[in-house]
C-alpha cells in the first residue's frame, strides 16, 4: 500500500474516535411497554359443571287390561297431548262382560223390588196381628240381602265398564312419544307389557353434581339470600351450553337440590329447569352449566397476558411513577368478562404492564405507554372458566 494512502486512512480513523466515544457514553433509552390500570367492577363468580338433560315427566305406557292389541293411533316419535288415543285392545270380550254384568244387575234390581214388596206386606200383617214377627224378620232379611245384591251387581257392572274403558289407552302426559314396542295382533299382559314411552319436552330439567367444597359455597350464598339451596337457592339463574357451538347459551334457574351428599362420590345432585319451546334441548343431551357461585362484589380484573410466572407463583409487573418495574405476587381466580379475577395481591390502583412483559424486568426502567382497558372484552358476559389458575 502506498504511504500516502496509509496516511489518509490513519487520519480518518483518528477523526472518528471522538464520535465513537460520544456514542458509547450516551445512555440507551428504556424499552417501551403498554401499561394500564386494572378493571374494577361488580361481578359474580361463576362455576362450571358437566351435566345431562332429563325430562320433567316420563311415563312407560302400559295397559291396565290384558288382551290382543287391535289398533295403534299415533306416529312413532310424534308429539302427543295428554288424553290423545294411542292404542286400542280388542273390545269384544269386554263388551260381552259388560252386557253380562248389566243383565245380572237387572236381575238383582227386580229381586230387590220383590223383596221390598214382601217386607212391606209382612210388616202390615204383623201390625194387625195376622202374621208372626218371625216371618216379618225373614222378609226384612231378604229385603236387606236383595239390597246388598244390587250393590254387588252394580260394582260388577262398573268394573266391567271400567275394563272396557281401559281398552282405549290414552296418553297420560303430553310430550314426545317413542316408537310402538308391540305390534298389532300381539297379546298384551295387563300392567306388564310396555307399549311405548312418553317424555315431556317443555320445560326440561338439567341435572349436575357439585363437589363438597363448592357445594358449601353455594349453600352459604343461598343462606345469605335467605333461602335454602334444596329449594333452588331462590331461583339462581344459570346458563347451559351444549356441544353445538352455533347455539347461544340457554338460560334457566335452579329449582332443587338433593337433601344429602352421596357418601360414595362426595357430591350432591342439583337440578335446574329450562324453558324449551323449540324443543332444541333433548333428554339425555350433555351440557356445560355455568352457575353463580357468589353474591355481587367488587373485583379486580386484569388480562391473562398481563400475568407472568416467577418460579412457583404468579406475578404482575407494576410500573412506578419513575418507570421502575416491580414484580407483585398475585393469586388469580376465575375468568370473567374476558379478564382474570385477582383474588389477592392488588388493590386496583396499580399501573401494570399488559403488553411487553419480556422487556420488563424487576428493578429496571421502562417507557410506559398508557392504554385504557374496556369494561368487558367479550360480547357475551360473563362466562367463567370455572377453574382457578394454580398458585
Amino acid at each position: 500500500m502506498p504511504s500516502s494512502l496509509r496516511r489518509l486512512l490513519t487520519i480518518g480513523t483518528l477523526a472518528l474516535l471522538p464520535f465513537n466515544a460520544a456514542m458509547a457514553q450516551q445512555p440507551a433509552s428504556p424499552p417501551p411497554v403498554s401499561v394500564a390500570k386494572p378493571v374494577v367492577r361488580d361481578v359474580v363468580d361463576n362455576d362450571e359443571f358437566i351435566g345431562r338433560f332429563e325430562p320433567v315427566d316420563q311415563v312407560s305406557v302400559r295397559s291396565r287390561v290384558g288382551g290382543y292389541l287391535q289398533e295403534v293411533h299415533f306416529t312413532d316419535g310424534a308429539l302427543v297431548k295428554q288424553g290423545d288415543l294411542l292404542f286400542v285392545i280388542d273390545q269384544r270380550p269386554f263388551n260381552t262382560a259388560l252386557n253380562e254384568a248389566n243383565a245380572a244387575l237387572e236381575v238383582a234390581k227386580s229381586t230387590l223390588v220383590y223383596a221390598e214388596a214382601q217386607f212391606k206386606r209382612a210388616e202390615s200383617l204383623a201390625t194387625s196381628g195376622s202374621q208372626s214377627i218371625s216371618i216379618l224378620d225373614d222378609r226384612r232379611r231378604e229385603w236387606v240381602s236383595a239390597q246388598a245384591n244390587v250393590r254387588g251387581a252394580q260394582a260388577t257392572a262398573d268394573r266391567a265398564a271400567l275394563d272396557l274403558e281401559y281398552t282405549k289407552i290414552t296418553a297420560p302426559i303430553g310430550g314426545r312419544i317413542d316408537r310402538r314396542l308391540i305390534s298389532v295382533g300381539n297379546l298384551v299382559q295387563a300392567d306388564q307389557s310396555v307399549l311405548t314411552t312418553i317424555v315431556s319436552v317443555d320445560p326440561i330439567d338439567f341435572y349436575f353434581d357439585v363437589d363438597e367444597r363448592r357445594l358449601l359455597n353455594f349453600a352459604q350464598t343461598a343462606r345469605e339470600r335467605g333461602v335454602d339451596l334444596q329449594e333452588g337457592g331462590g331461583g339462581v339463574e344459570v346458563q347451559v351450553r351444549i356441544t353445538d357451538s352455533n347455539e347461544k347459551p340457554f338460560k334457566g334457574k335452579l329449582d332443587f337440590a338433593e337433601n344429602r351428599i352421596d357418601s360414595e362420590t362426595g357430591t350432591k345432585r342439583i337440578r335446574a329447569r329450562f324453558d324449551n319451546p323449540n324443543y332444541v334441548l333433548q333428554p339425555g343431551l350433555f351440557g356445560r352449566v355455568s352457575v353463580e357461585a357468589s353474591n355481587v362484589y367488587k373485583a379486580i380484573l386484569v388480562p391473562d397476558e398481563a400475568i407472568g410466572s416467577d418460579q412457583n407463583q404468579r406475578v404482575v409487573y407494576v410500573v412506578g411513577d419513575d418507570g421502575t418495574v416491580t414484580a407483585k405476587p398475585v393469586r388469580p381466580g376465575p375468568r370473567l368478562y374476558g379478564y382474570r379475577v385477582i383474588r389477592e395481591g392488588m388493590d386496583g390502583n396499580e399501573t401494570i404492564v399488559i403488553n411487553g412483559l419480556l422487556r420488563a424486568r424487576p428493578g429496571s426502567k421502562v417507557t410506559p405507554q398508557v392504554v385504557e382497558l374496556p369494561q368487558s372484552r367479550e360480547e357475551i358476559a360473563p362466562e367463567a372458566a370455572g377453574l382457578e389458575l394454580s398458585r
